[in-house]
């Protein structure tokens, strides 16, 4: 790719975010379009009476003003450790990338444009010019690629180290400034034997009555349910209500439920009524049913409920059984957190599940190869026209630049869009108890995905396409020398992707079209009075893979090619306050993972840094500069060691709590008086059919001690008023003047 197709797609990138910034700062004031925007603080109800706003229809950019205002102190009210957390891997990159931008720029970049190492290159305006590959073999002046080198990884991680250390404390006050957690008391049991003369739910409460009677309270068995089987379960009940009572007029209509943890399908109760119809003169009868049905229901798992938080953490943490595969046990989800159809799913089955997860993975993986060649054809359509002569006709048109520069990273981003939510697919196949857990489970997988396909596969693809199908690796120093040579020639492809995946996808990220669209057409084609938009949980799966891999490409290129720097810079600075936006006003919280996305950010940037070094050593040694190669083996061994260093002293306070925490809060609450109280409503926490019955509920705030005595705002006000006015309310707080 030359200059001229690097310009054109920055010009058209530039113009997209440019145009959806402005329109977004208008839809925003606009009262139809307030669900869509400020979700998250209408369901928090935090409006307030204000005078209309007649500048409806002009931009501006005070919500700009008011992202870069927040404290850590409101993002973590208004999205929890888990978006504090994701700012926090933001405000990182932007850091070590304005450092490396500034050195990289000044030092390396005029090095590599006089380097004189491609004199008699046939186009002046190539972006090789700008690399390390235009460095003339045995020069000094690698001593300032190798001193580059040196500081950005110090610096990377001097910064990795003190934010670790941060988002370790915050973790562990995560603990203690929400001590209520019915979690902290409660154990997830899975694996329970099956035995023919007893339920699960018998066997549950006569092992725990036996080895933990001094801490065992009760435990709650767990049902298999479905929309389908709940459909099927309910014709099958009136079925045989039809058949056992001939005469519907039999049924009283004054006959009270009677409570039970399964609805009838007769009484018109909900899902989470937990009630069954009484018929009458067959209550025995329906009760014996009823029992029965429960039991063909029960899953080998269950909620056991604790009397302090050191039991459970003791418990979970213990092998119960010589069999490793029964009576497993771990602390349980919060209630809003867990995924009560997975808790369905046999113990045993789990590594199956795993194992065909993985193999899934990797035929998605080698499949999506073909749109990944797809796209370096479009890239390098002068190395097909051989092999394809129509394509000589294309390069002669004066759209070109736009087919090789902009249309590419285009493609490519739309193909994307599928990884995500597959990815989220496989996580719950395989069988996580809970979102949280789940949707960092598909978190990883997107993001090797991402490097693999996006990063190595885009590197050796295009490689391929240049040399028709004559690259060959043989072993992995040759892959190593390969990628020393071929990662500054894609360095021009990967700033339009920053662009096109980076910049437009902010805009539409501050635009949310689909809910837009949506819900115009629910409100103003359908003319439909309910919410088309559901207040909607932050995509981290999505949207921290994309940081990382940004992340991965400025490492790699910042001495190889340090012109991408700027772009990615510009993107990260601009991602700060659109995610800030997002956070505080269209995201809610439903579940949190309490900033173990942190390890997964360590651990992606310490691969890009090593990563990093290894290819510049090779480099260095292709350069004929022993003694800059030579002194990159030092740094590498460092840099390992300090990943060794920060998992040792990190991360098992992300794998595991603290028992003297758990004992201090114990005691603090027996002396208190609210040890007891808190026991009390642990059972009434996990109600599996109310919790299912409303899966977009929304979640009650915790009490923090720290702000126990103000009074909670109530959000029943946003649900009304179909004229939107006092939405509007919102909109006008947003954008006065002053405010």
């Amino acid at each position: 790719m030359d200059i001229p197709a690097l310009l054109t797609s920055a010009g058209m990138n530039i113009g997209i975010s440019v145009g959806m910034f402005t329109l977004y700062s208008i839809l925003r004031k606009q009262p139809l379009n307030v669900k869509v925007y400020f979700g998250q603080r209408i369901a928090q109800g935090r409006t307030r009476n204000e005078n209309l706003c007649f500048e409806r229809f002009a931009p501006s950019a005070s919500w700009i003003l008011k992202a870069w205002q927040a404290t850590e102190e409101d993002i973590f009210a208004s999205g929890g450790i888990d978006a504090v957390v994701f700012l926090r891997i933001v405000v990182f990159s932007i850091r070590i990338f304005a450092i490396a931008t500034i050195l990289c720029t000044f030092l390396v970049l005029p090095l590599n444009y006089f380097g004189e190492g491609m004199v008699g290159i046939e186009d002046p305006t190539a972006m090789d010019l700008l690399t390390i590959g235009n460095v003339r073999e045995g020069s000094r002046w690698l001593w300032a690629h190798c001193f580059t080198l040196y500081v950005i990884s110090a610096c990377a991680c001097t910064l990795l180290y003190f934010e670790y250390e941060n988002v370790a404390r915050m973790r562990t006050e995560q603990v203690q400034r929400f001590p209520t957690r019915p979690s902290n008391f409660t154990v997830v049991v899975r694996g329970i034997p099956w035995s023919s003369i007893e339920s699960y739910s018998e066997s549950v409460g006569k092992f725990f009555s036996n080895y933990y009677a001094s801490s065992y309270i009760s435990h709650q068995i767990v049902y298999r349910f479905g929309a389908v089987q709940q459909l099927m379960e309910d014709a099958e009940k009136m079925y045989k209500v039809m058949t056992t009572v001939p005469v519907m007029a039999t049924i009283p209509d004054k006959q009270c439920c009677e409570p039970n943890a399964e609805r009838c399908g007769l009484c018109g109760a909900g899902a989470g009524s937990n009630s069954f119809k009484k018929i009458d003169g067959g209550s025995t009868f329906a009760n014996r049913n009823v029992n029965d049905e429960l039991r063909e229901k029960e899953c080998e798992a269950a909620l056991v409920f604790f009397r302090s938080r050191f039991d459970a953490l003791v418990v979970s943490q213990t092998i119960q059984s010589a069999d490793p595969m029964l009576w497993v046990t771990e602390l349980a989800p919060e209630p809003l957190d867990v995924f009560w159809q997975n808790l369905c799913v046999p113990y045993n089955l789990l590594w199956i599940r795993k194992i065909s997860v993985f193999i899934a993975s990797i035929v998605f993986s080698v499949l999506f190869l073909l749109p990944t060649t797809f796209v370096q054809g479009l890239t390098k359509i002068q190395y097909l026209q051989n092999a394809f002569p129509f394509l000589r006709r294309v390069s002669d048109r004066s759209y070109i630049n736009l087919i090789t520069g902009y249309l590419p990273s285009l493609v490519l981003t739309v193909f994307l869009t599928i990884v995500p939510p597959l990815m989220m697919l496989f996580s719950t196949l395989e069988g996580r108890v809970s979102r949280s857990t789940r949707k960092r489970s598909a978190c990883v997988k997107v993001l090797i995905f991402m490097f693999w396909n996006v990063y190595f596969s885009n590197i050796l693809s295009g490689s391929w396409i240049e040399r028709m199908g004559k690259l060959t690796v043989t072993s992995p120093k040759d892959l190593a020398t390969l990628l020393a040579e071929l990662i500054p020639r894609q360095a021009s492809f990967f700033m339009t992707y920053v662009m096109t995946s980076g910049w437009s996808g902010l805009t539409f990220e501050l635009l949310q079209p689909v809910p837009l669209v949506g819900n115009w057409l629910f409100k103003c084609v359908l003319m439909k009075e309910d919410d088309f938009v559901r207040p909607m949980t932050f995509s981290f799966h999505t949207e921290v893979t994309r940081v990382l891999l940004f992340g991965l490409l400025g490492f790699t290129f910042c001495i190889l090619a340090p012109l991408i720097l700027p772009f990615l810079l510009v993107y990260f600075c601009f991602a700060f306050l659109v995610y800030r936006n997002q956070i505080m006003n269209v995201y809610y919280v439903k579940y949190q993972t309490d900033g173990s996305y942190w390890t997964l950010a360590h651990n992606a940037t310490i691969f890009s840094l090593i990563l990093t070094q290894v290819v510049a050593g090779i480099l260095f040694g292709m350069k004929k500069s022993s003694t800059a190669s030579t002194c990159t083996i030092p740094l590498i061994i460092c840099t390992a060691l300090f990943n060794v260093f920060c998992k040792n002293r990190f991360l098992p306070l992300f794998k595991n709590r603290a028992a003297q925490e758990a004992i201090e809060m114990d005691r603090n609450d027996e002396n208190s008086g609210k040890l007891q109280e808190l026991v009390e409503k642990l059972p009434k926490a996990y109600n599996q059919f109310e919790l299912c019955g409303d899966e977009m509920q929304l979640p009650p705030k915790e009490d923090d001690d720290k702000h126990s005595d103000k009074p909670k705002k109530s959000g029943s006000s946003s649900s009304s008023s179909s004229d939107g006015l006092e939405e509007l309310e919102i909109v006008q707080q947003e954008n006065l003047p002053g405010t």
